[in-house]
This record gives structure tokens, C-alpha cells and sequence, in this order.
């Protein structure tokens, strides 16, 4: 037995219209929306009865998805936004974008802010981390050459 294929990402959101938003001015397509609640879907969980909004997010090329999940019950009980990123079970998504500086651009205009600055790694990329939507941590990269 082989594995298929990575799915998604889930990432907990406290605003999944200004999140949706967000992604969708880095070039990812929403690819549906649903409510998933009741009994069965906690068991899944092992929260019990739950009550979550979720919208998919497809990158351009298909490959991947991020699934973004606002729960209205049970409610949130735990915050890593602001964890360093040497923190245990620390959460970065990673994009690559065709051009850093003006993806930044767009995205200052939905409020991302860089948490540090622009690098260059050798001659093979551009990188920084960005803090998107209600925190939410983001790095982007840029190849180069």
C-alpha cells in the first residue's frame, strides 16, 4: 500500500471571509464552501457535536488545497499564532510566487505585514515570512534564474 497524495493543509480561522479574501489576492481559487456539523463529524474530530464552516482553496496549478475551517461550536480553545517558529507543532504555509516584491505589495493592501525582511538564498531564491488574516503566518518564495 502506497501513499496517494498529500490532500491539504487545515488551518483554524477566526475570519473566513477576510481569510477567503486574502488567499484569493495570492492566486489561490476557491473551489467551494461548506457547513459541516452534527454528531458524526465529531467523532471524527473527537470534539463531539461541532458546527464549522470551511472553504477549499485550490492553488493555480491543482496540486494542492488549503482548507479553512471557522468553528462556531465547540469554540476555539487554543491560540499559536503568535508562537515562535521553533515552537513544537509550529504552522507555516509556504508559497512560491513568480514576483516577491510585488506579491507583498498586494498583500500589504489586505494588511500582511513582513515579520522580518526579504533574503536571498544563494542564487536559487528569495524569501521572506509575512503574517497574513488574524495572524496566520505565510512564507513566500521567489526562484530565481
Amino acid at each position: 500500500m502506497a501513499l496517494k497524495r498529500m490532500d491539504n493543509i487545515g488551518i483554524v480561522v477566526d475570519d473566513l471571509e477576510e481569510t477567503i479574501d486574502f488567499f484569493r489576492e495570492l492566486g489561490l481559487e476557491l473551489e467551494g464552501r461548506a457547513t459541516i456539523e452534527g454528531e458524526w463529524a465529531g467523532r471524527v474530530t473527537g470534539l463531539g457535536d461541532q458546527h464549522v464552516q470551511i472553504a477549499m482553496m485550490r492553488t493555480p496549478d491543482g496540486h494542492s488545497r488549503l482548507e479553512l475551517s471557522r468553528f462556531l461550536a465547540p469554540p476555539v480553545v487554543a491560540d499559536h499564532r503568535n508562537a515562535p517558529v521553533n515552537a513544537l507543532g509550529y504552522l507555516r504555509v509556504m508559497f512560491t510566487v513568480d514576483d516577491i516584491d510585488e506579491t507583498l505589495e498586494r498583500l500589504r493592501n489586505r494588511g500582511a505585514r513582513l515579520v522580518g525582511e526579504v533574503v536571498q538564498y544563494k542564487d536559487v531564491y528569495r524569501l521572506c515570512y509575512i503574517r497574513g488574516p488574524g495572524g496566520l503566518l505565510i512564507g513566500l518564495a521567489q526562484e530565481l534564474g
